[in-house]
């Protein structure tokens, strides 16, 4: 039986030139593998904590602290064990760490490693790392669940916190759910993405793009920015509501202030059923058939009125609300909030809470979208993440910007290499 040898860590930038952890581990019989952890920049306030140095090297951003208790303190812990033991391995790591948070060692340190054993793992027993994680779901949870590609969810038109711009609204998405496979899904979507930076220049507007490749013009409200890609699919001779459907995340989180969501763009300032209201009337005008985090993580009532509003027909994910995290996603799903859920494991800090976070929603019949993070490297687990749990849907940025396009094309890869796995 393989043994783990070593673990190291070092620091290396993501998609924004902001440090983040690297993390190989090796075995004792050559075997290696690495990853590299994301980074958010919306990040909701019960994320597990992302260890950062603080100091005035890369402006207080730098991540020494989270590999050196890698190298220094998690190293010994494991050398010559099992790397085949996930759910041990990751529950050692978080009782070495002992706080509720994750603070001591910190997510970033943690994830890094439990990521690094699943690839590690994998490439031992020459095995995709999509069939591993398929395995180590029904390790961890006693259940079982079919691969599959998922569809992806394509962040085009960028406003909030991943823009400089006037747009209230973080991210408008394209879902080319009418595609038969995901080779197709992805060339319509490229094509929708070039038609829009054309529509963008014949009217003057910025076709400069935003932290995940979307593009980032000023709007005079958020609803131009669907009727443009919306324009956009008709340019492509495609059509909105049968071929492509649209998604909002709104990141209401950051927009919310003294019980009020304020829409700076548009001058307005509505309570939390009128924001609903808002957001209804978009829906029953356009496409739309999901939206992300529509309500402010703490407005409970908002999330409430906007799931009975409109949750039997618009996928309502919770992001900053549910945080990835096991206890806090079922007592929202006991309180009858939202629909789905987004899957971002650096919000809890290990592959196994991630896991045991999807056999909730699986269990519960609540969706789940696996997600990349606005800081993102060239690491693609997330990839074979979605594929491996089969949870049919996948978001990870505009095609464009090579640290969200190595996602799309390893699940390019995957549909080529695996012809019995189906988009959805």
């Amino acid at each position: 039986m393989s043994t783990i040898k070593s673990i190291k860590a070092i620091q290396v930038l993501d998609s924004r030139g902001v440090p983040t952890v690297a993390c190989r581990v090796s075995l004792d019989n050559g075997t290696s593998a690495e990853v590299k952890v994301p980074s958010g920049a919306s990040t909701g306030s019960k994320e597990a904590l992302e260890l950062r140095d603080g100091e005035s090297i890369f402006l207080g951003k730098g991540v020494m602290r989270a590999v050196k208790n890698i190298n220094t303190f998690i190293q010994p812990a494991f050398i010559g064990r099992n790397p085949f033991e996930q759910e041990k391995i990751d529950n050692e790591l978080i009782l070495l760490d002992g706080t509720d948070s994750k603070s001591k060692l910190g997510a970033n340190s943690i994830l890094a490693v439990s990521l690094a054993m699943c690839r590690v793992a994998a490439k031992d027993k020459k095995i995709s790392l999509f069939n591993h994680f398929s395995n180590i779901y029904k390790d961890i949870t006693g259940n079982t669940v079919k691969p599959s590609l998922p569809m992806p969810m394509l962040n085009i038109l960028n406003g909030g916190e991943h823009a400089d711009n006037n747009i209230d609204i973080q991210e408008f998405m394209i879902i080319p759910k009418g595609a038969s496979s995901f080779s197709e899904a992805i060339r319509w979507s490229s094509e929708i993405y070039w038609n829009l930076k054309n529509i963008l220049k014949e009217k003057d507007l910025a076709t400069a793009v935003g932290d995940e490749g979307g593009f980032a013009p000023n709007l005079n409200s958020n609803e131009d920015a669907i009727k443009l890609i919306i324009e956009s699919i008709e340019k492509s001779n495609l059509e909105a509501g049968k071929d492509i459907f649209l998604a909002l995340d709104c990141a209401a989180s950051e927009f919310y202030k003294n019980e009020s969501y304020h829409l700076v763009g548009e001058g307005k300032s509505l309570d939390s059923e009128q924001f609903a209201n808002y957001l209804a009337d978009l829906v029953n005008k356009y496409p739309i058939i999901s939206i992300e985090d529509g309500m402010d993580e703490d407005d409970l009532v908002g999330w409430k009125l906007l799931t009975e509003k409109i949750g039997s027909k618009c996928q309502l994910v919770g992001d900053d609300l549910f945080v990835t995290n096991p206890k806090i996603f079922q007592d929202g799903i006991d309180a009858g909030l939202a629909n789905a859920i987004l899957i971002k494991f650096n919000q809890i800090g290990s592959i196994t809470e991630t896991i045991k976070t999807i056999d909730i929603a699986n269990l519960n019949n609540y969706a789940s979208i696996v997600s990349h993070r606005s800081g993102e490297t060239e690491d693609t687990t997330i990839a074979d993440l979605a594929v491996g749990l089969g949870v049919g849907q996948i978001k990870t940025g505009a095609p464009c910007r090579s640290d969200r396009v190595a996602k799309y094309n390893r699940l390019l890869w995957i549909e080529d290499d695996y012809s019995d796995l189906h988009i959805g």
